[in-house]
């Protein structure tokens, strides 16, 4: 079985990936199209030169990446549909059990503030995950229940896509993988000090200015794919 997990930044998409990483019959490749999108768009995002050295750039490269089924039963890809730009192949998920993980945006948009100023509706990446979901459709998970009851989320996501469930998910060492992104040293810094998923979050961050009509502009594409769940 090859995963394809989609979802935007600060969505609780690293801590799931160790969960299936974590899994000795598992693969994990982690955003293997982030190289390529920054080469193309050239942002200016945290490490952006460094990440384009160290990781392939060529989204043809990358994909025949995601279509290889790698070397253990099953694969696990961490992407974010805002990184699959406008001819970059996507034929490769036809083979693929696709997920989409999705996390209120209030929450996303006060967590990726705090490493990135002045966020846009294109970073955060809801409108190019309803947009994919149109496309391929797939399973949507809030990360919402996840973080309530991990055990229960899991093992209902892994009945959903016929995966045997492992409790190697629900924990991990701390500390960096071997499957990490070179961008984990910015972003990951939660994560590696985890050894499993956070409790049940609190109330929703209040925003304000700028990021309040961001969360206008993001909450009625999280409601539609909520809807889908």
């Amino acid at each position: 079985m090859k995963i394809a997990m989609w979802s935007g930044p600060r969505n609780l998409s690293t801590a799931l990936m160790y969960a299936f990483g974590n899994r000795a019959d598992f693969t994990a490749m982690d955003e293997p199209f982030y190289a390529p999108y920054l080469a193309e768009t050239g942002l200016a995002h945290p490490m952006s030169g460094a990440i384009q050295a160290a990781h392939e750039t060529d989204p043809a490269i990358v994909a025949l990446d995601c279509a290889d089924a790698g070397n253990r039963p099953h694969k696990y890809m961490k992407h974010m549909p805002h990184h699959m730009l406008d001819g970059f192949p996507l034929d490769w998920a036809d083979d693929c059990v696709n997920i989409h993980l999705i996390r209120h945006p209030a929450r996303v948009i006060a967590s990726y503030a705090a490493k990135r100023e002045n966020p846009t509706l294109d970073d955060i990446g809801y409108q190019q995950q309803a947009t994919l979901f149109d496309r391929i459709g797939g399973v949507v998970i809030d990360s919402s229940d996840i973080r309530k009851n991990p055990e229960i989320a899991l093992k209902k996501l892994c009945a959903r896509i016929d995966l045997r469930f492992d409790p190697a998910m629900l924990s991990w060492p701390a500390g960096r993988r071997g499957f990490d992104g070179i961008w984990a040293a910015h972003w990951y810094g939660v994560v590696h000090q985890s050894t499993g998923f956070a409790g049940a979050e609190g109330r929703l961050p209040k925003l304000e200015g700028a990021a309040a009509d961001l969360l206008d502009a993001a909450l009625p594409l999280y409601e539609k794919l909520k809807s889908s769940q």
